[in-house]
């Protein structure tokens, strides 16, 4: 496939990521990503998928359920090297319409390219929940 979009920075990359993420673009995500046998996607609760025709097709297929994400980003960590950048981040994605949000802890990695810059890899995982308490009438105890 022949990219006609040059990304400048790794996080123009993530940008555009997000954007055709948000907006169910399948064309604008396969845009992000290298023409590489060798990118890697881990959807959350998903296998790990390598190949671009795997990772279109599990774009295509999420796309394909008709449900418009709202994703918000947040703790960003960025690694970045003249070839490669690591990005660390937390996503909160709710389906369009629906106050509830689904934690997500993601890892994305960026190559640079004669082209810009090209997502490699994709690893998304559901978040452990906060814990929660059961509610008590015993004051807390101090042990020092």
């Amino acid at each position: 496939m022949v990219k006609t979009t040059s990304y400048p920075t790794p996080q123009d990359a993530e940008a555009a990521f997000y954007e055709a993420l948000e907006t169910a673009n399948l064309e604008r995500m396969m845009e992000v990503w290298a023409d590489d046998e060798e990118i890697v996607c881990v959807h959350p609760g998903g296998e790990r998928l390598s190949g671009y025709d795997r990772v279109r097709d599990s774009w295509a297929q999420i796309f394909g359920a008709g449900q418009l994400l709202k994703v918000q980003l947040s703790d960003q960590v960025y690694v970045q090297g003249m070839m490669l950048s690591v990005h660390s981040l937390h996503e909160n994605f709710a389906i369009e319409g629906e106050g509830a949000r689904q934690p997500v802890v993601t890892t994305n990695i960026y190559m640079r390219t004669a082209g810009g810059w090209r997502m490699i890899a994709h690893h998304a995982s559901l978040a452990s929940q906060p814990a929660r308490l059961p509610p008590s009438s015993d004051p807390p105890k101090i042990l020092h």
